[in-house]
């Protein structure tokens, strides 16, 4: 009689989980270590700053995972053909490498793709601890348990575009949500971060109006530029400023912006036109004028002030800024280089990380409450 064999396998899924637990003991000690003897919310706040730390890492080198063409490096999930490493999936990648050597699966890309699910289970084991502790001593930390609960919750749905990113096989969409869904996390993860440190910065209603405005603009023009970048639009127009000699192109944002399709797809099933690759470059070429005066009137905003701290914002405004239109242009004229089109997605999250640091430090409720401390200690 045969033995019935299980309808899912999950040995391959709990031995990440594990591997991601030992690999998330790394960090977890070295802040035990260095903040012994300290209170909880000391440590929490250190775990905190690491955890921003490797979250913006993370995007980094998703980035770099999308710009290398390894999303599809390991073509199922969470395993890599149902195994925890490369390794033991070493003749399933041979045997796709050797049918199609310039495919989508290699022993490299495959590494790099298992590298980026090591990195973003080891944030997410971070946030659970974080999480956790923050229930386990919310009466004495500086904002609502709430907070890392919703992180957390919010690093789950994180999970579930990744996995759909590899099994709708980089559907446009999705990989777009997945990168705004990671800058989302890096916000959360900064604020939380300016909360442990209370550090409150007072900005005129103007500059903090002007704040918001700009990140509105940032977070549009990123989705465009992941949309750009999903959709494989860098090149549809080549010189600067002109785009294929032409000052006006011929566009299709019909299809271009045709939002549920696949990959290389129109709406109507065929292959996506020429022309809607060029809308789809074009408005995240036009849109970066937009967003490039705001964040320039910001910076100067910020850097007239008397005060070193709104300076110092402003010069990191200025520099990010000026980084990202020297790379933007780079990826343009050069041919979309592996290292320009990675420094533009480093800058991107730069941008975010920056101004969410920067309106949660000035936020109006904080501004408040440290000036009601001030005056109960006077």
């Amino acid at each position: 009689m045969e033995t019935e064999q299980a309808l899912v396998d999950l040995a391959p899924t709990l031995r990440l989980m594990l591997l991601a637990l030992v690999v998330a003991l790394l960090p977890l000690s070295w802040v035990w270590l260095r903040r012994r003897g300290a209170s909880t919310t000391r440590r929490l706040a250190t775990l905190t700053t690491l955890t921003l730390f490797l979250t913006f890492d993370l995007i980094v080198f998703g980035s770099f995972t999308r710009l290398s063409d390894s999303g599809l490096g390991c073509p199922d999930w969470p395993g890599c053909y149902g195994e925890a490493t490369p390794f033991g999936a070493r003749e399933d990648i041979v045997a796709a490498q050797t049918a199609l050597p310039s495919g989508p699966v290699t022993w490299s890309k495959a590494w790099i793709e298992m590298i980026h699910r090591y990195l973003a289970m080891t944030v997410g084991v971070l946030i659970l601890v974080m999480a956790a502790a923050a229930w386990r001593d919310r009466r004495q930390l500086p904002f609502s348990p709430w907070w890392p609960t919703f992180t957390l919750v919010w690093v789950i749905v994180q999970g579930l575009f990744g996995k759909y990113t590899v099994t709708l096989k980089l559907y446009p969409a999705i990989v777009t949500l997945h990168l705004l869904g990671g800058l989302a996390l890096l916000a959360l993860l900064a604020v939380q971060h300016e909360a442990f440190r209370n550090r409150p910065l007072l900005l005129a209603r103007q500059v903090r109006g002007l704040g918001l405005v700009a990140g509105v603009a940032l977070v549009v023009q990123i989705a465009l530029g992941g949309w750009v970048s999903t959709n494989y639009a860098v090149l549809a127009c080549t010189g600067f400023p002109q785009c294929n000699g032409q000052w006006w192109p011929a566009m299709d944002a019909a299809q271009g912006f045709t939002i549920l399709r696949e990959l290389g797809q129109g709406r109507d099933g065929g292959v996506l036109p020429f022309d809607a690759l060029v809308a789809i470059h074009m408005a995240h070429r036009l849109f970066a004028v937009v967003v490039t005066l705001l964040l320039g009137l910001l910076a100067w905003r910020l850097w007239r002030n008397p005060s070193p701290v709104q300076q110092r914002f402003g010069l990191g405004l200025a520099l990010l800024l000026v980084a990202q239109i020297v790379s933007g242009l780079s990826n343009v004229v050069l041919g979309w280089p592996l290292l320009a089109a990675l420094g533009h997605s480093a800058g991107a999250a730069g941008l975010v990380l920056v101004l969410s640091l920067l309106l949660a430090r000035s936020s109006p409720a904080r501004v408040a409450s440290s000036r009601a401390m001030a005056a109960a200690a006077a």
